[in-house]
C-alpha cells in the first residue's frame, strides 16, 4: 500500500505476491488466519467483460457449462494451498455484460465457508474445501424489473451470524429473506419479500439484546428480527436498483440506493420501528436522523471511518459526510479521466482505497479534507472489493490476486 507516492505509480516494490486466478468472478477475497479464500467460475475460452460508464441493459451470451471453484491461498506467499471444484453446470440465468457468474463474496466463521455460486444455490464447505451441504434456492433471476428478459446475475452475499446463515434473495419472482443453520443447512425461517430485484448484501446489527437483519431495497428497505423474521421497521422509496450494503454506525445505520429520480443517502436510528417512510425523499422524521435525496451511491457500498461516512458514485465523485449530522464536508472527483468505479472502498483507518474498473487504485486520507496521495496502477480491470489483513491489501483483478504491502 503505497501512500507516499504522488501521481501515477507503476512501481512493483510494494507487490508482496501475485497469483493467477483462472475464470471470471467479481467476488471479493476473504481472510481467516493464514488463509485467503476466493471463488471463481470457469468456462471454455475467456469470458467477455465490458467495463466502463455505459447504460446498456443487455445480458452476456455465455451459457456454456461453467465450473465453480473455491480456492485457498497462503496469505504470506500467495501459494495455492488447494483448489476445489464445487459444481459444474450451465448457469440458470444470464449475467450482465459487466457482471460475472460468481459475484457473491463467501463468508467464514473459521470452521465453515458459505458461498452463493451464481444462480446455482447456497453451498457450505469445510476449511479444506469439501462440500458439507448445499441448498437449491430456485432460479435466482436478478435483472431489470422493467425488462424482465434482461438478466444481470445474482450478487447478494451470504452473512454468517451466531451459527446461522442469512440469505437475501430479491429476484424477479418469489423473493425472500431466509436464515439457515450453519451446521446442516436446515432452513430455520423464510419470509416472502415484495420488491424489485436487488443486489445488496444484508447486514446484522445488535440493538440492545436483540439482533436485527438490515435489508436494502426500493419499496421495502427495512429491519427484521434475526430470531423470527418479524418485520421491525420498513421504508419505501429511493433508487430502484438497490446494490449497496447497509452500513453500521453508532446508534445509526446508513442506507443508499440509486437509479431513477432519486439516489438518497440516509441515516436511520437503530431504534426505529414501524413504517418510517418520509413524506418526501430527503426529509427527516423521528426515525430518520438525516437524509440527502440525491447524494447517494449506485454500485459502491459507503464506508464509515471514525466520524465520517464516505460514498463514491460510478463516475468517481467522492462525497464525505459528517456521520452524525449528514453535513457534507467535500464532494470531489477521484479522477478526471472518465473511469468507472464499481468495487467498494476499504480503509486501514488512515487511508481510503478506491479501485477503479480499469485497475487504478486511488489512495485518499481519512478526514474532512480531500486529496489523492497516490494512484497505483494494477494494470488489469478490477471489479471486486479489496480486503485488508495485517498490513496487506489484497486486490482481485481480472486474472490475478495481488497482495500489496509496505515493504
Amino acid at each position: 500500500m503505497n501512500s507516499r507516492s504522488h501521481g501515477t505509480s507503476k512501481k512493483k516494490e510494494n507487490v508482496a505476491w501475485k497469483t493467477p486466478i483462472a475464470g471470471l468472478a467479481h467476488s471479493s477475497p476473504i481472510v481467516w488466519g493464514d488463509r485467503v479464500f476466493v471463488t471463481t467460475a470457469l468456462r471454455p475460452g475467456k469470458a467477455d467483460l465490458k467495463v466502463g460508464l455505459y447504460g446498456e441493459i443487455a445480458s452476456a451470451n455465455d451459457q456454456e457449462a461453467h465450473t465453480w471453484h473455491l480456492i485457498a491461498l497462503d496469505k504470506k506467499s500467495g501459494a495455492v494451498v488447494w483448489d476445489k471444484s464445487a459444481l459444474e453446470a450451465v448457469p440458470r440465468v444470464k449475467r450482465h455484460t459487466k457482471a460475472s457468474h460468481c459475484n457473491s463474496t463467501p463468508a467464514t466463521d473459521g470452521k465453515h465457508i458459505v458461498a452463493i455460486l451464481g444462480s446455482e444455490g447456497l453451498f457450505c464447505f469445510d476449511m479444506k474445501g469439501e462440500v458439507i451441504w448445499k441448498k437449491d434456492l430456485g432460479p435466482m433471476d436478478s435483472g431489470y424489473y422493467m425488462v424482465p428478459t434482461a438478466q444481470w446475475g445474482f450478487a447478494s452475499s451470504p452473512v454468517i451470524h451466531d451459527g446461522k446463515v442469512v440469505v437475501q434473495c430479491d429476484v424477479q419472482t418469489n423473493s425472500f429473506l431466509a436464515v439457515f443453520d450453519l451446521k446442516d443447512g436446515r432452513e430455520l425461517w423464510r419470509i416472502a419479500r415484495k420488491d424489485v430485484p436487488t443486489w445488496s448484501t444484508p447486514a446484522v446489527i445488535k440493538v440492545g439484546d436483540e439482533a436485527q437483519i438490515l435489508i436494502n431495497g426500493w419499496h421495502h428497505t427495512g429491519a427484521y428480527d434475526f430470531a423470527t423474521g418479524k418485520e421491525i421497521w420498513k421504508m419505501d422509496g429511493g433508487g430502484d436498483i438497490p446494490v449497496p450494503t447497509p452500513v453500521l454506525g453508532e446508534g445509526l445505520v446508513y442506507f443508499t440506493s440509486a437509479h431513477g429520480r432519486f439516489r438518497p443517502m440516509t441515516a436511520i436510528r437503530t431504534k426505529a420501528t414501524g413504517n418510517i417512510t418520509p413524506q418526501e425523499m430527503g426529509e427527516t422524521n423521528a426515525a430518520i436522523a438525516w437524509s440527502h435525496a440525491r447524494q447517494g451511491n449506485y454500485m459502491q457500498t459507503p464506508i464509515l471511518v471514525g466520524n465520517y461516512l464516505y460514498g463514491c458514485v460510478d463516475n468517481g465523485v467522492l462525497t464525505c459526510f459528517d456521520a452524525e449530522t449528514g453535513a457534507i464536508q467535500y464532494s470531489e472527483r477521484l479522477s478526471s479521466s472518465g473511469q468507472g468505479f464499481t468495487a467498494s472502498p476499504v480503509s486501514d483507518g488512515k487511508h481510503l482505497y478506491f479501485a477503479s474498473e480499469t485497475g487504478n487504485l486511488f489512495v485518499v486520507p481519512v478526514g474532512p479534507k480531500f486529496s489523492v496521495v497516490a494512484t497505483n496502477s494494477m494494470e488489469e480491470t478490477c471489479m471486486a472489493t479489496p480486503a485488508i489483513s495485517e498490513g496487506g491489501l489484497l486486490v482481485r483483478t481480472r486474472e490475478n490476486l495481488v497482495c500489496l504491502r509496505r515493504l
